[in-house]
């Protein structure tokens, strides 16, 4: 391959993955978020309590703080509300007017508005990554116009995620409307991800000689299928632990798990089923791919981190679920789901460059 096409190539994969891993610690850092109970840290967005940079005492706010955030809160939900009834959605717009948990507003904390505020930053250092990712993707136009197209999409896609967490905040961290925001992080991974490995590949010219039986790819599609699942069903066990949590003040942590209705029951036997799904699929990879190949490492990644994901929920399960174990469980589960693309890929890329040297 030409060394200027090559150079590019490499240039866009480590801009590519310095972004992914960028949007892995923002999972995390949401994650720390919510498990301090930090979302409404700041009742505002994109500032934060009116300011670029946020207050330190409550002496620095109005008396009336609280009902000017909350106006302000309300006035953008009716927006919304309005948007969404035009678009058809009168179930949905309803729900939300009518939600009287949307009119709770929250003390001020130095705490969580700096959490919550250091998140933000993240998020914005992510969109400018993205753009840089962008820039770098342009120069492949003409090498793979696939690439580019993804990465403006990814950049219209964060600026979307950054939309929703502007209502995750004005409509008092809704539920459903932090289910939607993890959802579209994970989307954004996978298409990140997609375009970072799409210019690996395109500069390898060693084929990995390894026989990949169609049933392996097809395993770990399923695989993947269930993980998805599994990972929305634990943010709505989440969301399930924190009405609990709310309910009995923040005490009693011991109590919480027993207070969980079925979904948790579900979302725990379901991961023996994800176990024992990829117990499968390692032994055929193990099987069929070579020692120290690509994809046997990931593979071997990929049951380690499932392994450890269980760990964590078993922790959590019988040790009063512990703060420091949400975000982890978290961010374990969405680079579950990372790693998994990055296998289908490499098993699905390898044979089309197999089948091409045939």
């Amino acid at each position: 391959m030409n060394q200027n096409i090559d150079k590019l190539l490499n240039s866009f994969r480590r801009i590519s993955s310095i972004t992914v891993i960028a949007v892995y610690f923002l999972i995390l850092v949401g994650g720390i978020v919510r498990s301090t109970g930090s979302g409404m840290g700041c009742p505002d967005w994109p500032k934060c309590f009116g300011s670029v940079i946020p207050p330190t005492n409550v002496d620095q706010l109005p008396k009336n703080y609280q009902e000017i955030y909350l106006e302000k809160r309300l006035a953008k939900n009716e927006r919304f509300v309005a948007s969404l009834e035009k678009l058809g959605f009168q179930n949905t717009a309803e729900k939300i007017a009518n939600d009287k948990s949307i009119l709770v507003e929250e003390e001020f904390n130095a705490t969580k508005t700096w959490i919550e505020y250091i998140n933000r930053l993240i998020g914005v250092l992510i969109g400018f990554l993205i753009i840089l990712t962008v820039w770098k993707s342009i120069k492949l136009w003409k090498i793979d116009k696939r690439i580019t197209l993804l990465s403006i999409f990814s950049l219209i896609l964060v600026l979307f995620i950054g939309w929703i967490g502007s209502l995750v905040v004005s409509t008092n961290l809704l539920p459903w409307m932090i289910t939607i925001h993890m959802v579209l992080a994970l989307f954004l991974v996978w298409i990140l991800l997609y375009v970072n490995l799409r210019s690996a590949f395109l500069s390898k010219t060693k084929v990995n000689q390894s026989f990949m039986p169609d049933k392996i790819v097809w395993v770990l599609i399923v695989g993947t299928i269930l993980m998805f699942v599994q990972v929305v069903l634990g943010t709505q066990v989440r969301e399930e632990v924190d009405q609990v949590a709310d309910g009995l003040g923040n005490l009693l942590r011991d109590e919480w798990i027993s207070q969980l209705g079925i979904q948790f029951i579900i979302h725990r036997s379901y991961s023996l089923v994800l176990l024992g799904i990829h117990l499968l699929y390692f032994f055929w990879a193990f099987k069929y791919t070579l020692r120290k190949s690509p994809i046997n490492l990931w593979s071997q990644v990929l049951v380690l981190l499932i392994i450890l994901e269980i760990a964590t929920g078993i922790g959590m399960a019988y040790f009063g679920i512990p703060a420091f174990l949400q975000p982890i469980h978290l961010v374990l589960g969405s680079l579950i789901l990372g790693v998994q693309f990055i296998l289908i890929y490499q098993i699905r890329a390898t044979k089309k460059v197999k089948l091409n040297h045939i």
